[in-house]
């Protein structure tokens, strides 16, 4: 079956500088991918390139950027725009932000449910109070009338959810869904979105730098580190047998579980380890892996040379990766 995304050497561009490069994807229906990796590492900057809302100073280019089956390289910016919010659509990161202040989210909802549709303004008003029903918005119709600075964090974030999903987005590109919000809201907000993925059939990219999240909600993942991806595979494959250093080093620097015999921690909890140095800025990246300056694998090789992404079932970009054989020590 084909694939509903497919992407192959993708970059986005602020001038001559690549802040993402090279990254390949692909996303079947009905498929959770997700995308996880450091602040910096390019997952937004991804998601906007793919929702194809990127801002006027990036420029894109692909080897292949397909949506179900329609090359996207080459569609005209107008008819590219009309995919955003129809069949792809996008749940940001700061909600509150994201939701126009000036306006009642029924005023937001209507402004989406009409762009194309031939219902009148009654029947609008029936789609958007049942979208906010969906989402689990208690008293929809009275929620209509309410501005984002009246909702609660977790509110604002599932009226994000209603904007995305009015016109039923085949492929739905969640960014950092939990930002920002507390704990037991996370898990509510995560929930609902599986639910409602589940029960529309549709395709979601769940972007996030929580490992946990996505282990508990993908089928597959695909680890981003200074604007390309390191490793992709299936769940929970990927992270119970890491082949890269830096999906590795990401596993490392969760807290440890406690132990069912100590579930308060009665002692000092033990460091986290943690991975020395930033993600290198894109204009300071080097011709070898850029994970160099950081790997604790590092060899000359790596220095002089950029891997490439190889592997079928679990891809990996490293010429010394975890689990197999190599030559010599550092």
């Amino acid at each position: 079956m084909n694939p509903l995304l497919e992407v192959g050497a993708l970059r986005v561009c602020f001038g001559a500088v690549a802040a993402v490069d090279r990254v390949d994807l692909h996303l079947a229906r009905g498929e959770v991918l997700g995308l996880v990796g450091e602040s910096g590492s390019g997952k937004t900057l991804t998601a906007l390139a793919l929702a194809g809302l990127l801002p006027d100073a990036a420029r894109f280019e692909a080897q292949t950027l397909r949506f179900d089956g329609l090359d996207l390289v080459d569609l005209p910016r107008r008819a590219r725009r009309a995919l955003a919010g129809g069949d792809i659509a996008m749940i940001f990161q700061e909600p509150a932000a994201s939701l126009n202040p000036c306006f009642t989210l029924g005023w937001q909802l209507d402004e989406v449910l009409r762009i194309g549709a031939r219902d009148g303004r009654s029947a609008r008003r029936a789609q958007a109070v049942d979208m906010l029903a969906r989402v689990g918005i208690a008293d929809p119709a009275a929620r209509l009338r309410a501005y984002a600075h009246q909702l609660s964090g977790g509110m604002c974030q599932r009226a994000m959810i209603a904007l995305a999903l009015a016109r039923r987005p085949r492929l739905l590109i969640a960014d950092e869904p939990t930002t920002a919000l507390d704990v037991t809201v996370q898990a509510q907000i995560v929930e609902l979105l599986l639910q409602l993925q589940r029960s529309d059939g549709m395709a979601l990219l769940l972007i996030s730098h929580d490992l946990a999240l996505v282990a508990g909600a993908a089928q597959r993942a695909a680890v981003m580190y200074a604007g390309e991806i390191v490793e992709c595979g299936p769940l929970p494959q990927l992270f119970d047998a890491p082949r890269h250093p830096y999906t590795a080093a990401l596993l490392d620097a969760l807290p440890p579980a406690p132990p069912a015999s100590d579930p308060i921690r009665a002692g000092r909890p033990s460091p986290l380890r943690a991975l020395p140095g930033v993600v290198p800025a894109p204009q300071a990246r080097g011709p070898g892996c850029r994970l160099a300056p950081r790997c604790p694998r590092v060899r000359q090789r790596c220095r002089a040379e950029h891997p490439r992404l190889d592997g079928a079932d679990q891809a990996v970009r490293c010429f010394f990766p975890l689990g197999a054989a190599t030559a010599q020590p550092p």
